[in-house]
């Protein structure tokens, strides 16, 4: 199999005939991308069964049915909402097309033409309707009517008939792949191979069998847990060192902390002890919900490291996490801690590189700045990275890389699901945070329809008025950032009308200056009302904060409205969060919200929306709340995602390098499922 026989698959859009800027723009947005792979991988959520061939007088009312007729006659509408009828018949029977919209096809329904005509059977006093026909064929074009036609997720402006083209077109170039499952399998599972199992998703001629997305499934999930596998072996190949402390660095840190840690805080910090003492790399996960304490634990495991004459770093996804990050650990640390993020510039960074370097400077935060070429470190001995969803597997190694024998502690306030822990973190040991310290306020969480907004600013303000600080983010209107900034300026300024000027705002298209400014106002309260997009969500720790009012919350996910829930009840006041949703919500909408208000355990909240949503893509960096796999469904094929675990772990214990004799083709399935980059960096020495 050759490099270029993959090519297609990364082949962009606008390489399909007819398909140009404007069309490839409106599939990349239903698709979720911009190449032949993307479009490929999209599957319908459903299919149309139109096989079903009655005459007229057999048609049954709410079947979906593809009937051969011939125009009679028009019957133009008497009155401005009165629909256009087109008069058909069969020989059996005589019917209508009704039509209140009409279209320009209307005029091609010459009486006497012959068509297919396929939609929802209707009988209105004995006579069949179809209401707006989803299909009109000439009888001599038949061919062109699906006889099982799939539906497939989209957008405003593309037709499914238009993602049916695209797709025909992209099977049409499919190269011939060799087949990377074991024969044996195939046969016990009844799979057609990879081509054939996506023509009959894609383009079936009759219902799809299960088998088919079932091959699918598994090719996605083991190509995973391979490249999972692969990463787990080159951690363990990699020798470490061992740290050991004599605690006085921890001891005045706990000082000047002034309470004693929790049960599971001592349990975690013990688990990292281990690993630091041990005489090989550690690569362990540190969860823990909403306030749980991990900063501690991330100091005390630094000041480990500095305790053995090393350095520690903790990388933040955002500048905003970092500072956050720098303030309290420079407070609770007995030796300097240096911040290093692109705003820190000219004299104040050569220094702290210098410090870095000559190893004077023993703890350092930072965002991606710290993996940057220039940077370089005495002796860098631990490594931890925070809000581990926004990294990849390979960018966790990067920093890792800057200390020959680097220890990594990755930290998360996202709980991840069990199934997840089970399958998908497998190269990672886990310490799991289940309390919380003393002093953390319960949050009182409650639904509130839109209709009832002048009611919610009302009590808001009395809130206000009793000097409270409040956040108020605002929808997620689309995937769309420009889109979120015009909701959120569009309440600033009705709230401010209201309120006046303590309200502030902040999103993500401001300038860093400007945001700051605005988070720094709200936090020393001069502002009291920040409304706000997601850029709130981490790092942001005001314990005066006591109310988070969450616009049409069903637009979010569980799991990120329980971290925006997290903003509020870190203070000595009651706290509240306010859910306004639409006022007829989903039964699905509706379910989730309640979850979240009728509990706060972070854990279960995450296995709920694994359930919903998927698991996101946990060796690269997407994780906006989609699922992460395009063609398994976490909920559906579970037992498929453990089977493939399985197999990963056996392929590759006899066969490392996949070299042996089904090593080539399952090379093909990691590229073709685009963990080719990933693998090649994380097999790089």
């Amino acid at each position: 199999m050759s490099e270029t026989s993959l090519d297609i698959f990364a082949a962009a859009l606008t390489t399909l005939p007819g398909v140009g800027p404007t069309l490839a723009r409106l599939l990349g947005r239903a698709i979720g991308g911009a190449t032949l792979r993307d479009l490929l991988f999209h599957l319908p959520e459903s299919y149309i069964d139109r096989r079903a061939r009655p005459s007229l007088r057999e048609a049954e009312a709410g079947q979906v049915a593809t009937l051969a007729l011939e125009v009679i006659r028009h019957e133009p509408p008497g009155g401005a909402r009165q629909p256009w009828r087109v008069i058909v018949g069969d020989g059996s029977g005589f019917g209508e097309l009704v039509f209140f919209r009409p279209a320009p096809r209307i005029t091609q329904l010459v009486p006497g033409t012959r068509l297919l005509v396929s939609g929802r059977i209707e009988r209105f006093g004995g006579r069949v309707a179809i209401t707006h026909p989803e299909h009109l064929q000439p009888a001599e074009r038949a061919a062109l009517l699906p006889a099982v036609e799939p539906v497939w997720p989209t957008t405003a402006g593309l037709a499914g008939w238009q993602i049916r083209r695209a797709i025909g077109q992209a099977l049409n170039r499919l190269p011939e792949l060799p087949e990377w499952h074991d024969p044996a399998l195939m046969k016990r599972e009844g799979w057609p191979g990879f081509a054939a199992a996506l023509h009959d998703v894609q383009a079936p001629e009759t219902l799809p069998v299960p088998a088919a997305r079932q091959r699918l499934a598994y090719d996605e999930l083991l190509a995973n847990q391979l490249a999972l596998a692969l990463v787990r072996a080159r951690l363990r190949a990699r020798p470490g060192r061992a740290l050991l402390g004599d605690g006085r660095l921890r001891d005045a840190a706990l000082a000047r902390f002034g309470h004693p840690p929790t049960a599971s805080q001592i349990q975690a910090l013990a688990e990292i002890d281990a690993d630091l003492a041990a005489p090989r790399r550690m690569l362990r996960l540190l969860q823990g919900d909403v306030g749980a304490g991990k900063t501690l634990i991330a100091l005390l495991a630094m000041l480990r490291a500095v305790e053995a004459g090393a350095q520690a770093a903790l990388m933040a996804p955002t500048e905003l996490l970092a500072r956050q990050h720098h303030r309290t650990l420079a407070a609770l640390a007995p030796v300097p801690v240096g911040l290093l993020t692109g705003a820190v510039k000219g004299a104040a960074r050569k220094r702290l590189l210098a410090g870095l370097a000559d190893g004077t400077l023993p703890l350092v935060i930072g965002t991606h700045a710290l993996f940057q070429d220039a940077v370089a470190f005495a002796d860098l001995a631990l490594a931890v990275i925070d809000e581990q969803h926004r990294f990849g597997v390979h960018q966790r190694l990067l920093l890792g890389a800057k200390g020959s024998q680097s220890d990594v502690l990755v930290m998360t306030a996202t709980p991840i699901p069990r199934t997840v822990l089970l399958t998908q973190w497998g190269e990672m040991a886990v310490s799991r945070l289940t309390g919380k310290p003393a002093g953390r306020q319960p949050v009182r969480t409650t639904l509130h329809a839109l209709a009832t907004l002048p009611e919610v600013i009302a009590a808001i303000g009395r809130m206000l008025a009793r000097e409270a600080r409040v956040y108020w983010v605002c929808p997620l209107v689309a995937e769309s950032e420009s889109l979120d900034l015009a909701a959120a300026e569009a309440r600033h300024a009705a709230l401010r009308a209201v309120f006046g000027d303590c309200v502030g705002l902040a999103h993500g298209r401001q300038e860093a200056e400007q945001r700051a400014a605005a988070l720094a106002d709200f936090a020393a309260g001069r502002t009291r009302l920040l409304v706000a997009t997601t850029v709130i969500e981490v790092g942001l720790d005001v314990a005066e904060a006591s109310v988070m009012v969450i616009e049409q919350a069903e637009r979010f996910g569980l799991a990120q409205l329980h971290q925006l829930r997290g903003r509020v009840g870190r203070g000595a006041e009651a706290s509240f969060c306010l859910l306004l949703h639409d006022d007829a919500p989903s039964a699905a909408a509706r379910a989730r919200l309640k979850l979240l208000r009728d509990t706060d355990d972070g854990f279960l909240i995450a296995d709920e929306d694994f359930r919903l949503r998927g698991g996101g893509d946990l060796l690269g960096t997407r994780q906006s709340g989609l699922p992460g796999f395009r063609l398994a469904d976490p909920g559906d094929h579970g037992d498929l995602l453990h089977m493939a675990s399985r197999e990963a772990a056996l392929l590759l214990a006899r066969d490392p390098q996949l070299t042996g004799p089904r090593g080539p083709a399952l090379r093909v399935l990691l590229r073709l499922f685009d963990w080719r980059e990933a693998v090649r960096t994380l097999l790089s020495g």
